[in-house]
């Protein structure tokens, strides 16, 4: 008897973890400070040839058709963005650009929105939707260009 109730009490602690940090994700989506970065991220890259926004991990992620190349992470401040170059990023300020052990063996790092400037960020987006475009988008997109 004494093991259920523990049980139960262990259970009912992890959901009220677990609806704890959905609320914790959805009052930081709310600031305004995150507000201002997902403007900057939408007008940035919405325009692109097939790029769909959906949740993703209860955030905001950015897809290139089925293929996610960014996402906000869940405390506001933080991007993760595809770069195949991402060892370039991180010498250039380990402060902004950096990967945690999580994503060590991807293709993804993460950037600190608070530190980044506008123009690496905007250059940051569009090379990873290029690099998670197919090629029906690209050709869409060489065509806007010129």
């Amino acid at each position: 008897m004494y093991i259920r109730i523990s049980c139960v009490y262990k259970n009912y602690s992890f959901m009220n973890n677990r609806h704890h940090w959905r609320a914790t994700v959805a009052q930081k989506l709310q600031e305004s400070a995150t507000i201002i970065y997902l403007e900057f991220i939408r007008k940035t890259v919405m325009h692109l040839p097939g790029v769909e926004e959906k949740p993703c991990y209860g955030t905001p992620g950015f897809y290139a058709g089925k293929n996610l190349f960014s996402r906000l992470r869940e405390d506001g401040e933080t991007l993760v963005v595809f770069n195949l170059d991402r060892d370039k990023w991180i010498d250039t300020d380990p402060t902004v650009f950096y990967v945690t052990d999580h994503y060590l063996n991807t293709n993804y790092m993460l950037v600190n929105l608070k530190g980044v400037k506008p123009d690496d960020l905007a250059e940051l987006l569009l090379n990873a939707w290029r690099s998670r475009a197919g090629k029906k988008m690209l050709d869409e997109y060489g065509k806007t260009l010129g």
